[in-house]
């Protein structure tokens, strides 16, 4: 995958739990909690729709221990196989918490699409 996902919203009231979504089911090494993602992925809030964060935009792919991320991350990219592409619907209890929570994120909804590029 080399291209720039789409998003495709879902329409609905935004959900109270995690949704994942494989879009394309890898084949590779399979991501495991406590592993390290190389990834490139795009985030877009749930209500406007609007990109807030995109390794894509930046042109390259980046390296994380998953037990930095966002629960939702840590939660929904586990199981995830090496030339996968994974969508998370995340509420704000598994981003960046309620409003107010001092993050310019805290209260909202994100929409993650995930590429996969490597596990360690």
């Amino acid at each position: 995958m080399t291209d720039k996902p789409e998003i495709d919203f879902p329409g609905g009231a935004a959900p109270d739990e995690l949704v994942i979504t494989d879009v394309t089911v890898g084949e590779g090494a399979e991501a495991a909690p406590g592993s390290t993602v190389q990834v490139h992925y795009l985030g877009v809030e749930f209500d406007s729709g609007e990109e807030f964060d995109s390794s894509w935009s930046r042109g390259e792919s980046i390296n994380f221990p998953l037990g930095n991320l966002i629960k939702g991350w840590q939660e929904g990219i586990p199981g995830m196989k090496v030339g996968g592409r994974r969508q998370l619907i995340c509420p704000p209890s598994l981003a960046y918490g309620p409003a107010g929570g001092g993050h310019r994120l805290s209260g909202k909804t994100l929409i993650f699409v995930i590429d996969l590029l490597g596990v360690s």
